[in-house]
C-alpha cells in the first residue's frame, strides 16, 4: 500500500468519525504537495464540504487535527485555503526504505492472470531492418517487459511478411540483374543483398515508366500523376512481378524455390540484427502460413453476406455505415492483401493462446488498417475483437529528413548499431579511465553503452510522438540519456567496491534520514505505481524518465553528502544500503527498457 492509499483509507475514517457520514466515491482527492508548500501529500477538501457542512479551511483543519492525533505517521500539517498539506514523519519513510531494501524483486507486481500477446518487428523480407524498425523493436520489447513487470503473462510474437508483391520485386530484379550472386559469394549480409535488389527493381521500374511515357508522346517532366500511374502499370517489370506473385500463390515450384532461398538469406541477416539489439520472440508467424486461413474467412464472410464480390472478381467489405469506406479483401485475380492475412493470423493466435489483449506495435500510418481489422472481426462474429489494441507510434526522422526504402535512403539498423558502438568507444577512451580494463571487457562495455544510448534515446519519447533521432546527442554522458544513467550505476558500484575493500557493509540501522535521503526513498517508493501507470498507458517512456529522475536525484545527493567519509558507522552503513538499493531499482527500471547497466566505466 503506497502513502496515498494509506492516507485515503485513514481520511475516510476521519470523515466518518468527524461528520458521521461516509465520503462518496471519488471525494477523497490526493496529490503530491506542490514544491512551494511544506508537505508530502495534499488533500483537496472541496468535495467533502457537503458532508462537513463547514467551510473549506475549517474542514481541512479538523481533518488535519484528527489525522495528527490518531496517526503516528503524520509529523505535521498545514492548511492553505481548502487544501490540507500533510507532512509524513521521517520514521514512516525509514520503515518504507527498509521494506524496499529487503524486497528481493522490488517493482515486480503479483500475477494478474491476464495473457497479453505483443506483436512487434513485423518486417518485410525485401529489405534489411532500418531505424524505423529499431523504434518498433525497442518499443515492442520494452512494452512486453513492462507488462511482465506489471504481472501479465506476455507472449512476444513476430509476424514476418514473407510473401507478396514486395518480395517478388526483389526476386525479379535478382533474376534479371543478379547474375547468381549470393551472400557467400559477395560477402554481403543476406537481408542487405535482397534489399539491394528491391532498390534495383525500383530503378528498373522508373526507367521503364519514363520509356512508356515517351512512347506515348508524353514529356515525363510534364506528365500528370494519373499519366505516370498508367505508364507504370504498363511496364514489363511490374507486370512480371505481379505474374510471379500469382505463380507463387499457385504453388509454382520454381518460384517457390527462389522465394525460399532469398527469404532464407534475409532470415539469417535478421537474426544477426535481433541478436545485436538483444531482441527475441516467443513465436514467429509467417504470412505465407496464415493467408490461406484469411482467405477461408473471406469465403465465410461472402457466404454470410458480410462481404460482396465485384464484377472483376475482387472481394470487398462495405464499412460506409460504420463511418469508413469500402475495404478490399481479395484482388480480382484471387491474390490476398495484408488485411486477408491479418484476419487469419488474429484468429490463429486467439485459438492458440486465448489472449486477453492483443497488442499490435505498428506505426501510426496504419491506424486505419487496425480500425478496419477490429470492425471486420466483429462483423464475422468474434467476440474478442475488442481485445485488439493498436499501439500506434510516430515515425523516426533524421536531421536531414524522412527515410525512403524504395530509394535506398534509409538509416540501416546494422550500420547504426556499429556507429553507436564506435561513438561509445571514442567517448569512453577519451576519458582515460579504462586503461586497466581487459580489451574484451572494454569491447563489451562499448557495445553496452552504445546500445544503451540508442535504446534510451528512442524509448524516452512518448510512443505517439514523431521523434528526431540524433546519434551524437544520444551518447552524451550528461542530461537525460542512457549513458548518464549507466554512469550513475557505475558510480554507485565504485563506491560500494571501495566500501567493501575497507570492510564497510550496507545495513539498515534506523539512523536518522536526511531530507535528501527521504526524497530518494519517496522516489523509490513510487516505482511500483510508476510501472503500473506505464503499463496501463503502454508507455515505457514513463519508466525511462522515472529512471532519469532517480539517477539525477542520486547524483545531487552524492555531490552534497559524504558516504565513505561519514564518521558515524551506523549512518555510513545506512547510506551504503541506500545507494545499493538505488542501484537495484535503476537496474530493474532499465531492464524493463532492455538496457544493461555496467559495473564500471
Amino acid at each position: 500500500m503506497n502513502i496515498e492509499q494509506f492516507l485515503a483509507e485513514k481520511i475516510g475514517l476521519a470523515v466518518e468519525s468527524l461528520y458521521a457520514a461516509k465520503a462518496p466515491d471519488g471525494a477523497i482527492q490526493l496529490s503530491a504537495t506542490r514544491k512551494e508548500f511544506e508537505g508530502d501529500v495534499t488533500l483537496v477538501t472541496f468535495p467533502l464540504l457537503r458532508i462537513s457542512r463547514k467551510g473549506p479551511e475549517a474542514t481541512a483543519q479538523e481533518i488535519g487535527e484528527w489525522l495528527k492525533a490518531t496517526l503516528g505517521q503524520i509529523e505535521s500539517f498545514n492548511v492553505v485555503k481548502g487544501f490540507l498539506n500533510i507532512k509524513i514523519s521521517p520514521a514512516y519513510w525509514s520503515d518504507v526504505f527498509c521494506e524496499i531494501a529487503s524486497a528481493e524483486d522490488y517493482g515486480q507486481a503479483a500475477p494478474t492472470g491476464r495473457t497479453v500477446m505483443v506483436e512487434f518487428s513485423s518486417p518485410n523480407t525485401n529489405k534489411p531492418l532500418h531505424l524505423g524498425h529499431i523504434r518498433n523493436n525497442l518499443l515492442g520489447w520494452s512494452v512486453s517487459r513492462l507488462l511482465e513487470a506489471a504481472g501479465d503473462k506476455v507472449i512476444k510474437v513476430n509476424l514476418v511478411n514473407d510473401r507478396g508483391i514486395h518480395i517478388c520485386k526483389s526476386m525479379l530484379a535478382w533474376l534479371r540483374r543478379g547474375d547468381g550472386v549470393t551472400p557467400e559469394s559477395s560477402g554481403i549480409k543476406g537481408d542487405h543483398l535482397v534489399g539491394d535488389y528491391y532498390v534495383e527493381f525500383n530503378k528498373m521500374l522508373t526507367a521503364e515508366t519514363l520509356e512508356a511515357l515517351r512512347a506515348a508522346g508524353i514529356d515525363p517532366e510534364e506528365a500528370t500523376d494519373e499519366q505516370k500511374e498508367q505508364a507504370q502499370k504498363s511496364t514489363r517489370c511490374l507486370k512480371d512481378a505481379q505474374a510471379m506473385l500469382l505463380r507463387w500463390e499457385q504453388g509454382d515450384p520454381e518460384v517457390r524455390a527462389l522465394w525460399a532461398k532469398m527469404n532464407g538469406w534475409v532470415y539469417d541477416g535478421f537474426d544477426v540484427t535481433y541478436r545485436n539489439l538483444g531482441i527475441s520472440f516467443d513465436k514467429i508467424y509467417y504470412e505465407s502460413q496464415t493467408y490461406l486461413l484469411g482467405k477461408s474467412l473471406v469465403d465465410e464472410g461472402l457466404a454470410k453476406g458480410i462481404f460482396y464480390r465485384r464484377e472483376d472478381g475482387s472481394v470487398w467489405c462495405d464499412l460506409t455505415a460504420d463511418g469508413l469506406d469500402e475495404k478490399l479483401l481479395l484482388r480480382g485475380d484471387g491474390t490476398s492483401v495484408y488485411m486477408t492475412q491479418d484476419l487469419g493470423t488474429a484468429c490463429r493466435r486467439h485459438d492458440e493462446s486465448g489472449f486477453d489483449e492483443m497488442i499490435y506495435v505498428v506505426g501510426n500510418e496504419q491506424n486505419y488498417h487496425f480500425q478496419v481489422l477490429k470492425l471486420i472481426l466483429g462483423k464475422l462474429g468474434f467476440d474478442w475483437a475488442d481485445a485488439i489494441y493498436h499501439l500506434s507510434y510516430g515515425m523516426v526522422e533524421l536531421p536531414e529528413g524522412k527515410m525512403k526504402s524504395r530509394e535506398g535512403t534509409v538509416v540501416d539498423a546494422d550500420d547504426l548499431i556499429e556507429k553507436m558502438y564506435q561513438t561509445a568507444k571514442e567517448t569512453s577512451l577519451e576519458s582515460g579511465k579504462l586503461e586497466d580494463m581487459d580489451p574484451a571487457e572494454q569491447d563489451k562495455l562499448f557495445m553496452m553503452l552504445g546500445l544503451g544510448a540508442l535504446k534510451y534515446f528512442i524509448i524516452k519519447v512518448d510512443p505517439k510522438k514523431t521523434m528526431l533521432f540524433d546519434p551524437r546527442e544520444s551518447i552524451d554522458f550528461n542530461g537525460n540519456t542512457g549513458p548518464f544513467i549507466q554512469y550513475t550505476h557505475a558510480r554507485i558500484k565504485s563506491v560500494l567496491r571501495k566500501a567493501a575493500a575497507q570492510g564497510m557493509t550496507p545495513a539498515h540501522t534506523k539512523a536518522a534520514l536526511l531530507p535528501k535521503e527521504i526524497e530518494l526513498v519517496k522516489i523509490m517508493a513510487g516505482f511500483p505505481d510508476k510501472v503500473k501507470e506505464a503499463a496501463a498507458a503502454h508507455s515505457p517512456a514513463l519508466v525511462a524518465n522515472y529512471a532519469y529522475n532517480l539517477a539525477k536525484e542520486f547524483n545531487q545527493y552524492y555531490h552534497d553528502v559524504s558516504i565513505l567519509k561519514e564518521a558515524d558507522s551506523a549512518t555510513r552503513s545506512q547510506r551504503l544500503l541506500l545507494i545499493a538499493t538505488i542501484a537495484r531499482v535503476l537496474v530493474k527500471a532499465m531492464d524493463i527498457l532492455g538496457i544493461q547497466l555496467p559495473e564500471r566505466m
